[in-house]
């Protein structure tokens, strides 16, 4: 595995997968002696947390979850 002139490395797939690193998934490094451990970061949002946040509040119809439902069900 080698370091890119960026910095870069890339987290072979076995390893995203078994992990659960998604695409915008926050890391920290953790430094042990002459070694790096890449574990999730803690406390900050989610992808999903986000994108809900970012939509959170911008609904524009006074329909209730079941009447929404009703209309997404046919």
């Amino acid at each position: 595995m080698r370091i890119t002139s960026k910095g870069q490395v890339t987290i072979p797939r076995e390893v995203r997968e078994r992990l659960g690193l998604l695409p915008e998934t926050e890391v920290d490094f953790v430094i042990k002696g002459n070694a790096v451990q890449i574990v999730k970061a803690k406390g900050r949002s989610s992808r999903a947390a986000n994108v809900v946040g970012r939509i959170r509040g911008r609904a524009t119809t006074k329909l209730s979850t079941d009447e929404i439902m009703k209309l997404t069900r046919g």
